[in-house]
């Protein structure tokens, strides 16, 4: 799989920046999301990467003959409509494993949104594991890992730091950013 996604990213004329961190724990957060071929882009990055990470997605994209597909890729149905508690569960699974790497979006959806979802942090902040920045720039046609953040306990500020590091970085959409 490296070697295809290393093919498609040369084909399309993209590239990769940054590099894994040597951690064995962290939650990723990828923006901006404002594209469906962000998860094209962000999968082929794991491969490139060597990142083996779970994210979440709604659970309509794992039905037949999809799931598998998704599943097979480290994708864990979630049920939006219901009142899961998914920090709750994500911090469970942080604390039962000793590596693992889980892979979201800020906004939580490809379509605008008045401000960023905090799950990422409240998992962060109760797992005790620091936050990677990744990004999907499609102006200059690059997927990177940026540095990692260790949430302070203070949202607001940290989440203003946050957001900061990801000004500059332009979604496929980017009237749907929210940064």
């Amino acid at each position: 799989m490296k070697l295809i996604a290393r093919f498609f990213y040369w084909l399309t004329g993209w590239k990769t920046e940054g590099e894994m961190p040597k951690v064995n724990k962290f939650v990723a957060i990828m923006a901006p999301h404002t594209s469906a071929w962000d998860l094209v882009y962000g999968m082929f990055a794991k491969y490139i990467f060597g990142m083996d990470f779970s994210f979440f997605g709604k659970k309509e994209i794992f039905k037949f003959p999809f799931g598998l597909f998704f599943r097979a890729l480290g994708g864990i149905p979630v049920d939006r409509s219901a009142n899961n508690n998914l920090v709750e569960q994500a911090v469970k699974t942080f604390n039962e494993r000793e590596h693992f790497y889980l892979a979201l979006s800020p906004e939580g959806t490809r379509q605008y949104v008045e401000k960023w979802r905090t799950g990422f942090y409240y998992i962060a902040l109760q797992a005790k594991v620091p936050i990677l920045l990744g990004y999907i720039d499609f102006e200059r046609k690059v997927t990177g890992l940026g540095p990692l953040f260790y949430p302070t306990g203070d949202i607001d500020k940290d989440i203003e730091e946050i957001k900061n590091f990801y000004r500059p970085i332009k979604g496929r959409h980017p009237e749907k950013g929210v940064i």
